[in-house]
């Protein structure tokens, strides 16, 4: 098997961390990446997965745009979004502001900044389907429904916190916290798709 290429959105947020999490994730699964930064049309070009960090997604939105990416990114068969991206993959954001908007790639409904302000983080211990994990939320979303095809991989007080939908052949992982903070188990997973 070849090198398998992904991208990290690279505007603002937490680049760095996913990136790190992203080598150590493969180098436990025994495959070879390579990892672009993205900040241009171009460089989405040739990607087999994209992730989508933390953030403020209405930058993400403004900056894409810019760039002309948003068609693009459209078109990537394997994204993980964590926090902000996960609003960018929702199809529906509550309490967006004016003019944002998102991907649309997953039938979920989310709520942006819905776990309060930055004051307001907190870390946690969760069960996902993949195992315990320590889960840090920073201004996280709230994900409020998920549609029939959508599959819940971790819950938090009752809350969906992490889901996946498969449409086709392509794949789609949202998540309300920061893997990339405290484990690689979700990068795993993600790549584990790809492959």
């Amino acid at each position: 098997m070849g090198v398998i290429k992904v991208g990290v959105l690279a505007f603002h947020g937490d680049v760095i961390e996913h990136i790190e999490t992203l080598k150590l994730a493969a180098i436990k699964l025994k495959i070879k990446i390579g990892i672009v930064e993205v900040r241009t049309k171009e460089q989405l070009k040739g990607l087999g997965g994209l992730i989508l960090p933390g953030g403020e997604s209405t930058m993400f939105y403004k900056l894409c745009q810019k760039e002309g990416m948003w068609s693009e990114m459209k078109k990537i068969k394997n994204i993980m979004g964590t926090c902000a991206g996960a609003i960018m993959l929702a199809k529906k954001v509550l309490h967006k502001e004016k003019g944002q908007k998102t991907l649309e790639l997953m039938d979920i409904e989310i709520d942006r900044n819905a776990y309060g302000s930055q004051s307001d983080s907190f870390e946690t211990e969760v069960t996902t389907v993949l195992g315990k994990i320590q889960a840090v939320f920073i201004r996280a979303p709230r994900i409020k429904q998920v549609g029939k095809t959508v599959k819940v991989l971790a819950k938090n007080n009752g809350e969906v916190i992490a889901c996946e939908q498969t449409i086709r052949n392509r794949y789609y992982l949202a998540v309300c916290f920061h893997p990339e903070m405290s484990m690689t188990l979700f990068h795993e997973y993600w790549l584990k798709q790809i492959k």
